[in-house]
Parts: structure tokens; C-alpha cells; sequence
């Protein structure tokens, strides 16, 4: 009989096209084919949402992943110590759940002796799988995890490229700020999950030390289906600026609540959803106008040695995908570019001296600059502000990279 985790695990590989090339009687895990002799290869580990909640991010998070592999394996692989390596990437579907994600990263370093570890989708996802990784004294690159409670239990393997989650939404708010008339009043909504929370937390602090005013807090549960109430009390408030601090999922539930009750902002904006093709599919003309917190943008002007610069990794990307990258696509392909940089600096493949290598690292690469404090959080990183014109992504913040002017205030619905 097959088991369930076994079925999540062949579906994962048949929907993501990955070839099983044989299956371990005993565990049942795919057993990916390799292009050259195990010794020219190394392989990372990830535990990703193929199925759940956050399968949506966890497609493009492996989307960037395998976008890096494929093109350095093009390139003829990656160098250690003089040596070249092809790269592969072994994959298990976590079905959005932490916990079943900290299983299979246990599985990847105790049964597929993975000693590289690229990180899950989501804050909470990677607070679980972090604790694995420090067990077992395996490196673990993130690039999807911002929670700052990640970073703060003293662990030492764990890396993350990205902003931590409190800044996701202050860049709206800075744009707010250069706008006349300013919009004062802030209404914020929050899934009550550990990024959303810090995000939320983040831009609360942000807004009363700027002068705006919260006129609506409220936090719903992460796996919700209506918020068609809290729509109605936001409406009651009538915020010029509503901020929305969950994933994909929950910008599109707020959406479409909004519009149904009618509510109308002169901004609305979200810590995830904007960014990715998604949600201009999903509401059409609805998202012109709405902004959106992004770790990177096709308009920022960051280069490095691999891609050569953010518009060529686009135009690599979008050839090979037919789409633009959205930054979850791009800050995956960095984390895996900054292994390989650690790969690099290390001269070795003992996960200890890798992790050294990390934790060590000063770069410059398409994504931006990545720079570890000593908790394992980037110290470099800036946010960037996406705005939905006439179906495109506009960077309209910050000011230096905007290719677009911020379109203020929001056009009623049925105008946009």
C-alpha cells in the first residue's frame, strides 16, 4: 500500500517534472537521475509547498531554484577548489505544513546525505526546518523565511538573503509620504502567522513614529476564507491607507471583500501577492493601483559574475519561462548563487567549512548585496515598492530605481 506521504511525494515529482529513477523500497523516495558521475555532482536539498497553502509560492521559489541550476550546469557547473561540479536539487512536498517540512529536511540530511540545504517557502516552514539544520550542523540558505524569530534562538546554520519581514511594507508608507495631499490614516489587517505578525508589527511601529494615524487593527486566522466582516469595519473607518500582512492567498481574499463591500482607499497594499502573475490573472483590471512590498524588482540596477545584471537575469528568465521573474523567483536563484559563492570561498564541501564560508561571505549579485550580521540576517538588504499599472508591474519605489511614477489616489472600482 502506498502511503500518503509517499502519494504527496509522487506528486510533487509528477507536476514538477521531476523523473523518479527509482524508488527505495523501504522509504519510498524518489531518487532524482543524474547527469554526470555522483562524484562531479552536488546535490542541494529542499522540502517545498507543492501542495496547501503555499503551493502557489512554492512554485516559484522552486521555479528560481531550478532556474539557477539549469544555467550554471550550461555553463558547466559550479567550482571547488579547482574542481568543476554539476549541481542537482532533490525535492520533497512539504503540503505547506512546518512540521511535515522539518521532517523532510531531517530526511534529506539523515537518509539522502544532502549536506547543503536550500530553504522552504514561508517564515514558519523555515523556523522549523531551521532547527533541523542546526541539529545536524548542515548550512541552510533562505530565501523565503523573514522572520527575525528565525534568527533569534542563537543558531548558526541558517542564512537569509532577504529583508527581514518588518520592513515588508514600510517602503509603502515612505512613498506615502511624498504624496499630496499625504494620506494619514492607516487600517492593517494580519493573517496571525509569525511573519505576518512581524510584518505587521513592523509597519505599526513605522506608522506612529511618522505621523500616521492606525485607525483599524486586526489580526484573522492564516487559513480563513471570508474576511468580509473585518472588510465591513475597515469600511466603517474609511482609512485612506489600507495594508494588507499575509501571502497570496489572503491579498486576493481581501480584494475581493473589499470590492464587494465597497470600500475605497487612496492606497491599498500587501506584504505578499502584488508581485507575483497571480494576482493580475486572478482580478484583472481590480489590481491596477494596488502596491506591493518586493525584495526585488526587473527594475533594480544590482550586477554580479554569474548573471551579469537584474535585467539579464529577466531576459534569461523570461526566455526560458515566458514570463517575467517576480522576486520570489529571483531571491531563490540568489540564495542558490550565494552557495555557490560560499562553495567557492570555502574550497571544500564539508558543510562546517561552507557554513564558515556563509557566514563570511561579502557579495554583490543580481539580487543585491549580501552581507551576514551575526545571527545570519542580511544586513544589506533594501525593500523595493511594486505598483499594478494597466496590468504591469511598476517600480515606483525607491525613488533612484522607480520606472514609474506612483499613481495616487486609487481609482474607484469599475475604473481602474
Amino acid at each position: 500500500m502506498v502511503s500518503a506521504t509517499d502519494r504527496h511525494h509522487r506528486l510533487f515529482a509528477f507536476l514538477t517534472g521531476i523523473t523518479a529513477a527509482a524508488v527505495l523500497a523501504a522509504g519510498g523516495a524518489a531518487v532524482l537521475p543524474q547527469t554526470a558521475a555522483a562524484d562531479d555532482v552536488i546535490t542541494f536539498g529542499a522540502a517545498l509547498s507543492a501542495t496547501g497553502r503555499d503551493a502557489r509560492e512554492g512554485a516559484l521559489t522552486k521555479q528560481g531554484y531550478d532556474f539557477w541550476k539549469d544555467y550554471v550546469n550550461a555553463q558547466g557547473g559550479i567550482k571547488v577548489a579547482g574542481k568543476m561540479y554539476k549541481v542537482d536539487i532533490k525535492y520533497y512536498d512539504d503540503t505547506s505544513d512546518p512540521a511535515t517540512s522539518a521532517k523532510l529536511v531531517e530526511r534529506l540530511i539523515t537518509q539522502d546525505n544532502i549536506k547543503f540545504i536550500l530553504a522552504p517557502y514561508g517564515s514558519s516552514a523555515t523556523f522549523a526546518a531551521s532547527a533541523i539544520t542546526e541539529k545536524y550542523q548542515v548550512p541552510m540558505v533562505d530565501p523565503n523565511g523573514a522572520a527575525e524569530a528565525i534568527f533569534n534562538r542563537g543558531f548558526h546554520y541558517t542564512f537569509a538573503i532577504l529583508s527581514p519581514a518588518k520592513k515588508y511594507l514600510q517602503g509603502i508608507l515612505e512613498v506615502a509620504q511624498t504624496l499630496k495631499p499625504r494620506p494619514v490614516t492607516l487600517a492593517v489587517l494580519a493573517a496571525n502567522d509569525q511573519f505576518s505578525i512581524e510584518v505587521a508589527g513592523g509597519i505599526r511601529d513605522y506608522a506612529k513614529a511618522n505621523g500616521f494615524n492606525e485607525v483599524f487593527y486586526s489580526e484573522y486566522p492564516p487559513d480563513t476564507k471570508d474576511v468580509a466582516t473585518l472588510l465591513t469595519q475597515v469600511k466603517q473607518k474609511n482609512p485612506d491607507i489600507i495594508l494588507g500582512s499575509g501571502h497570496l492567498q489572503d491579498s486576493l481574499l481581501i480584494m475581493r471583500a473589499a470590492k464587494d463591500q465597497g470600500v475605497q482607499s487612496k492606497i491599498i497594499g500587501f506584504s505578499v501577492g502584488p508581485s507575483t502573475p497571480d494576482f493580475i490573472t486572478s482580478l484583472g483590471p481590480d489590481a491596477n493601483g494596488v502596491m506591493g512590498g518586493a525584495q526585488w524588482t526587473t527594475a533594480l540596477t544590482y550586477t554580479d559574475a554569474t548573471f551579469g545584471s537584474a535585467q539579464r537575469y529577466t531576459k534569461l528568465f523570461q526566455a526560458k519561462y515566458g514570463a517575467l521573474p517576480d522576486y520570489h523567483n529571483a531571491e531563490s536563484s540568489a540564495a542558490c548563487e550565494t552557495f555557490a559563492a560560499a562553495l567557492a570561498k570555502a574550497g571544500d564541501l564539508d558543510p562546517g567549512k561552507v557554513r564558515d564560508a556563509l557566514a563570511a561571505l561579502d557579495i554583490d549579485t543580481f539580487y543585491g548585496k549580501i552581507k551576514f550580521d551575526s545571527r545570519g540576517v542580511n544586513i544589506y538588504k533594501p525593500m523595493a515598492v511594486e505598483q499594478i499599472q494597466k496590468g504591469v508591474h511598476e517600480t515606483v519605489w525607491p525613488a533612484d530605481a522607480a520606472n514609474a511614477k506612483p499613481l495616487f489616489p486609487l481609482p474607484p472600482w469599475g475604473k481602474r
